[in-house]
């Protein structure tokens, strides 16, 4: 742990039960102070309990597309450490390929999600990240936000999260003149975590590899804006 524990970073993670939610704040426990959010109560608080609890690690009860819960989220965090260094939307899945395929009901569940929770989520926090005048917005787009993949409704709305990554920026600079928060997307590629109904094996991205290429943007120094990391195993042809 660092040595004084109490002026840690503070890192709120969307979407920290599983995979690369819970890699990430496995990655972030040494060096930061984490707020643990996700719809999954329960482990949320074996993942907070592990990673030393009370002044080290707090689990939040969210769905990010609902604007009440990401509100009291923001306050939580902000109630239980008293600021926020950095956030990492995080939350999200996906749906089988083609148009034909997956309920409507899904469909609208990842959408919100995947595009809306994703803007309700900074809209909570950037207000506190704009009055300290610093800190680190992070997103997980995808591989499928910069090459369309046949029939992806999925790949359609990491397409909206790396615009909204892109246009947060951009608003940061433009339209509030500061040049001291930080966005970066995160894009991987095939990934072996539990987001895939039939997990696909060795030959993918591991958990663990996304949260180092996350801690590497954390890990800058001021001044040092790594815009996005896009992320492949070796044997993916796209």
């Amino acid at each position: 742990m660092a040595g004084d524990q109490s002026t840690d970073p503070v890192l709120l993670i969307t979407g920290a039960s599983s995979g690369i939610g819970a890699a990430t704040a496995r990655a972030a426990a040494k060096t930061h102070r984490l707020a643990l959010a996700a719809r999954r109560l329960e482990p949320l608080q074996e993942l907070a309990a592990e990673l030393g609890g009370g002044d080290r690690a707090i689990a939040i009860q969210c769905d990010v597309t609902e604007w009440d819960q990401v509100e009291a989220m923001s306050a939580a965090t902000l109630e239980g450490f008293g600021q926020i260094d950095a956030v990492f939307a995080n939350a999200g899945f996906g749906a089988s390929r083609g148009f034909l395929e997956e309920s409507v009901e899904h469909w609208r569940s990842m959408v919100l999600t995947n595009v809306y929770g994703v803007a309700l989520t900074i809209r909570a926090t950037l207000p506190h990240l704009l009055e300290r005048g610093d800190g680190h917005f992070l997103v997980t787009s995808s591989v499928a936000g910069r090459r369309v993949l046949p029939g992806s409704l999925y790949s359609a709305t990491k397409w909206a999260a790396t615009a909204i990554g892109e246009a947060l920026r951009a608003e940061l600079r433009q339209m509030h003149e500061n040049h001291d928060i930080r966005v970066t997307l995160i894009e991987p590629g095939m990934t072996d975590t539990p987001f895939f109904d039939n997990r696909p094996g060795d030959w993918a991205l591991s958990d663990d590899d996304i949260a180092r290429a996350v801690m590497f943007a954390l890990e800058q120094p001021p001044g040092v804006d790594v815009n996005e990391i896009l992320i492949r195993p070796t044997r993916q042809p796209i």
